[in-house]
């Protein structure tokens, strides 16, 4: 179990954190962050000392004739219920991804499959979309650009909201679906795919970018779809010579726009590096968080069977209208759970 003087460590920082706070003195923002990350830690760490402090005063009982058997039958209670409180104070005490409370960037775009390729794309958006919306989350498209018959051909979105990254990053891959395109007379399910990234925002102390490094080009900006042109040069695309990272934005402002395009080439930029430190800490680890493959199949979406698998836990959940419909917390919870079990065993925990 976690040393008693750790335990006693966090709880000091903790109560420090909030006589800080009460006073108003100092980056109120930073110790207000670090106090809600704690806060939780703090309350599993209350809970577990309530129950060592109860099997003590139970087991003093045992030598009490009169007490015994009422001893006895707290102390059965209190064994049951201390593994599963051990094992919850040992998840909160895991090392936080420091990315996990950013915003994150959200790109959607088909892969194999065409016009039905795309229409899942625009599937998968609306998907996320609702899910955001359940959970209070802010949405703002940054880039959009959509297909004859409604599908996505390209979708990237900035999503800000409590622990957004924490809860989508384990997005991140192809996902494939097989169903009957509407297009399709013939009945025949057919298997296309989309990619889905899910990049945690940067901020500029993470990121150097030497202007150098920019070529910045000004176009005629378009609305999804091609619509409502615009006929002043407002949309701006941003290369990166060294990576060769293109980004655009199409708003009205082309201020706006290049604000928005370096935030992206940021985000790009800072997973790169995540993905780069995060192979280097650990080649071989399948499950490394922020370091996900694309290439590979994370999940098949099967609509004739209504069936949805995520063939990196091996999860089948017979529900899938209702994850096309935002209810997604059972599959992020089950992934979240697993990389916390692998974090562990590679602690030693």
């Amino acid at each position: 179990m976690v040393p008693e003087e750790r335990l006693s460590q966090i709880v000091e920082r903790f109560e420090y954190l909030e006589a800080r706070l009460a006073t108003g003195e100092g980056d109120i923002a930073a110790l207000g962050r670090e106090y809600a990350e704690l806060k939780p830690v703090v309350s599993q760490i209350g809970a577990w000392r309530s129950l060592v402090e109860a099997r003590r005063d139970a087991q003093a009982m045992l030598d009490d004739p009169e007490m015994r058997a009422l001893a006895e039958e707290e102390l059965a209670a209190i064994r049951a219920e201390l593994p599963e409180a051990e094992a919850a104070l040992q998840i909160a005490l895991l090392p936080r991804d420091a990315a996990d409370a950013r915003p994150a960037i959200l790109e959607i775009r088909p892969g194999t499959g065409g016009e039905e390729a795309a229409l899942f794309a625009a599937d998968l958006y609306r998907m996320y979309l609702r899910y955001a919306e359940a959970r209070g989350w802010r949405v703002e498209v940054i880039e959009e650009q959509t297909s004859e018959l409604g599908g996505l051909r390209e979708l990237v979105a900035r999503i800000e909201g409590d622990n957004v990254f924490a809860r989508l990053k384990y997005e991140s891959g192809v996902h494939r679906v097989q169903r009957v395109p509407a297009t399709e007379s013939g009945g025949r399910i057919h298997t296309s795919a989309a990619t889905v990234a899910v990049l945690p925002e940067a901020q500029e102390v993470d990121i150097a970018i030497d202007p150098n490094d920019l070529r910045i080009d000004t176009m005629r900006s378009s609305g999804a779809g091609g619509q409502h042109v615009n006929t002043t040069d407002s949309a701006v695309r941003i290369t990166h010579l060294p990576t060769g990272i293109v980004v655009t934005s199409s708003e009205k402002s082309q201020h706006r726009n290049r604000e928005i395009a370096m935030n992206v080439l940021r985000a790009r930029l800072y997973d790169a590096e995540r993905q780069r430190a995060a192979s280097e800490r650990s080649a071989d680890r399948k499950a490394q968080v922020g370091s996900g493959d694309r290439s590979e199949r994370i999940r098949t979406y099967n609509f004739p069977q209504g069936r949805l698998t995520d063939h990196r836990i091996g999860l089948t959940l017979y529900k899938l209208d209702q994850v096309m419909q935002g209810d997604l917390d059972e599959v992020i919870d089950a992934l979240t759970a697993d990389a916390q079990a692998a974090q562990l065993a590679e602690m030693g925990a």
